[in-house]
């Protein structure tokens, strides 16, 4: 990878990140304010911070391959590329099980 497209991935990414963080946030306070006033939420408004949340975690990992994985030494990649990818199928697990249990929770409800 040339060092001029990694600043330019890292950059496409922070901006996800943040973006991603920043609608995460205001859905979760407009959620907050619809609750106090007493209406019902509709399950499909919990789509938008569900994928803010992946679209975030999916930044955090990528950023995360670009400064551990990309830039790992030729004799020990294969041992980061393992690692890394234990932990990105733990961090999207757990963002998976977080999200279907709110699911069933709200559904049973």
């Amino acid at each position: 990878m040339k060092p001029d497209s990694g600043n330019l991935m890292r950059k496409r990414l922070l901006i996800i990140e943040f973006s991603s963080l920043a609608i995460l946030l205001a859905s979760m306070a407009w959620f907050g304010n619809r609750q106090n006033s007493g209406e019902p939420l509709s399950a499909g408004w919990l789509l938008i911070p569900a994928l803010a949340s992946l679209a975030l975690f999916l930044s955090f990992i990528g950023l995360m391959y670009l400064r551990w994985v990309a830039a790992a030494n030729a004799e020990r990649l294969t041992r980061h590329r393992i690692v890394f990818a234990l932990l990105t199928l733990t961090l999207l697990g757990v963002w998976l099980y977080a999200v279907g249990n709110t699911w069933v929770s709200l559904n049973a409800a």
